[in-house]
């Protein structure tokens, strides 16, 4: 096979969509890394400024611009792969370095390998393997996005339309788009990536904003530590995903559609590809997929490593192949999305509720869920639990019958001292709060949210400082910088929990409290609004172990 050349390659996507950042991969995996020259070259024929073009790829972490970077390997340092030995793994790796957490917290620890994914807790037994299955729930417990996940062959074309795959949209393009907005209203479907917007409302504004053409954008940049749901339903069941960005497109007029892929998941990249040629085949995708001569199509943009392009505005800027900062809001992406147009943009696990909500119902999602709560939640649940994994719970759900009933408790007879919500983003929860159920409303009584619905649990046998160190740390390095609050807040809460600041505890503990509070009240994006959680939460829970902290004793 001839390698291509720069003009090849220029020539492939120049007048593609969102073209920059598939340009820039495949110069990278050609090359080993970004040249100069092929930097210059892709400017030019893009007429991106070279100085711009340059602060863009040097911001993405999987980018490499020394000779023969995309061979190295790339090990998760995360706080669930830290408990599992990755320091270890990482020294014991020729040539590796380390990385944030790749989503692979169900089956640490994960080495990125070119293109391969790679899981193990020694060299010895690394290899690659698919992603884990959901663990079947009890009986009594109605699904949705997992309900035919285990069905074989579930992401062919073949496979999804076996369990009624597709008939949801079909129903639905016979019923017209006002039908098809008031079902989705109805149901009480709001978005399942952290935001909890609801999603009617969000399709119905866009669909009633000026300007064309209009966007559909799935958040597939699945980032927050200890998140790894959204993997599972794209390797297992995208077609559910596409289904659900086609029924967005017709509810909103919508004639394009992107799926923003985090670079850390090469094999559902090929997956994805897969099944969007099937569903062109199809006819489901296409200049003819509302009708003959009303077209919608589709494409998968992978990201480069920047957690910060989980944030709806800044993954537009990626895809638009601008510097991924956070765009000031107001206007908002319902009328100023991709392309300065109207645009939605949708998590993962909300696209994929969509079809199943088309065939059943409003009133059966909405009773899914428990009490006044509509529909269910996956949760990922990894840490020091005897069956890590993801687990589709109603909404309302009590946690701990989660971890202890569902999930083995914890192992090795310890008990539970901590779990983090939301990732890392909502910081701890402890004790008596422990008894929380998983909804909004419940967990935000405690001080913090769920979010996209990473639950990370640390036993009692877990320093909590390190931990919470581990997780600045975190949101430091990935803070894009800006804006000063984010920028400054995190690394001066990180020397906090690595030992410097006051020496007297009431000093320490104000001094911390006033830095969460100016990033909570100023920063321009939910990241710098969020890690001030990790600190306040420790600070409540664990007064003990912090003042032992600042006082220099272990």
């Amino acid at each position: 096979m001839n390698t291509p050349s720069d003009a090849d390659l220029l020539a492939k996507w120049r007048t593609r969509p969102a073209p920059l950042l598939p340009l820039l991969h495949d110069f990278h995996e050609r090359d080993g890394f970004l040249s100069e020259e092929s930097l210059r070259a892709i400017s030019e024929d893009l007429r991106i400024p070279i100085a711009d073009l340059f602060g863009t790829v040097t911001f993405y972490h999987h980018f490499s611009r020394d000779p023969e970077g995309y061979s190295h390997p790339r090990v998760c340092t995360g706080p669930i792969c830290a408990l599992a030995g990755a320091d270890e793994l990482l020294a014991a790796l020729p040539d590796a370095h380390a990385m944030p957490c790749p989503g692979r917290c169900d089956e640490p620890i994960p080495v990125l390998d070119r293109d391969r994914v790679l899981c193990g807790a020694t060299v010895a037994e690394l290899s690659s393997r698919p992603s884990p299955l959901p663990p079947a729930v009890p009986p009594d417990i109605e699904e949705c996005v997992f309900a035919h996940i285990r069905s074989p062959g579930r992401a062919t074309l073949a496979g999804y339309r076996a369990t009624g795959g597709y008939s949801g949209l079909e129903n639905a393009l016979r019923g017209g788009s006002d039908a098809l907005l008031d079902v989705i209203d109805a149901s009480g479907l709001a978005g399942r990536g952290g935001a909890g917007f609801p999603t009617g409302r969000k399709w119905r504004a866009v669909a009633e904003a000026a300007g064309e053409p209009k966007t559909i954008v799935c958040n597939a940049d699945e980032g927050e530590p200890g998140c790894f749901k959204d993997r599972a339903l794209m390797d297992y069941d995208p077609h559910a995903v596409i289904e659900g960005m086609v029924a967005a497109g017709f509810a909103t007029g919508a004639t394009r559609g992107f799926i923003y892929l985090r670079y850390e998941y090469p094999d559902t990249l090929r997956i994805l590809e897969t099944a969007l040629e099937e569903a062109r085949g199809a006819g489901l995708l296409g200049p003819d997929a509302f009708g003959p001569g009303r077209p919608f199509d589709l494409w998968v943009r992978r990201g480069a490593g920047a957690y910060i392009c989980g944030e709806e505005t800044s993954l537009l800027n990626s895809l638009e192949g601008k510097h991924p900062f956070p765009r000031n809001r107001p206007p908002f992406p319902v009328t100023h999305g991709y392309e300065d147009l109207p645009t939605v943009v949708n998590n993962v696990e909300t696209l994929a509720s969509v079809p199943h909500i088309l065939v059943h119902g409003a009133d059966w999602y909405r009773d899914l869920g428990v009490g006044d709560h509509a529909g269910t939640k996956v949760i990922s649940l990894s840490g020091d639990v005897a069956r890590p994994g993801n687990y589709e719970v109603p909404m309302g759900f009590p946690l701990m019958t989660l971890i202890d009933d569902w999930a083995g408790g914890v192992p090795h007879g310890r008990k539970i001292q901590a779990v983090t919500m939301a990732g890392l983003s909502g910081g701890f929860l402890a004790g008596d709060d422990l008894a929380v159920t998983l909804d909004e409303p419940d967990i935000r009584s405690k001080g913090s949210f769920l979010g996209a619905g990473g639950i990370m649990v640390f036993d009692d046998s877990r320093d909590m400082i390190e931990v919470a160190h581990s997780a600045m740390e975190f949101f430091a390095e990935e803070s894009c910088g800006k804006c000063f609050p984010c920028r400054i807040g995190t690394q001066r809460l990180t020397e906090r929990l690595h030992g410097e600041g006051p020496l007297e505890i009431g000093a320490w503990i104000d001094e911390v409290h006033d830095l969460g509070d100016t990033m909570m009240q100023t920063s321009a994006c939910g990241l710098g609004q969020a890690a001030p959680l990790i600190t306040e939460s420790l600070i409540r829970y664990f007064p003990d172990r912090i003042s032992r902290h600042v006082a220099g004793s272990v």
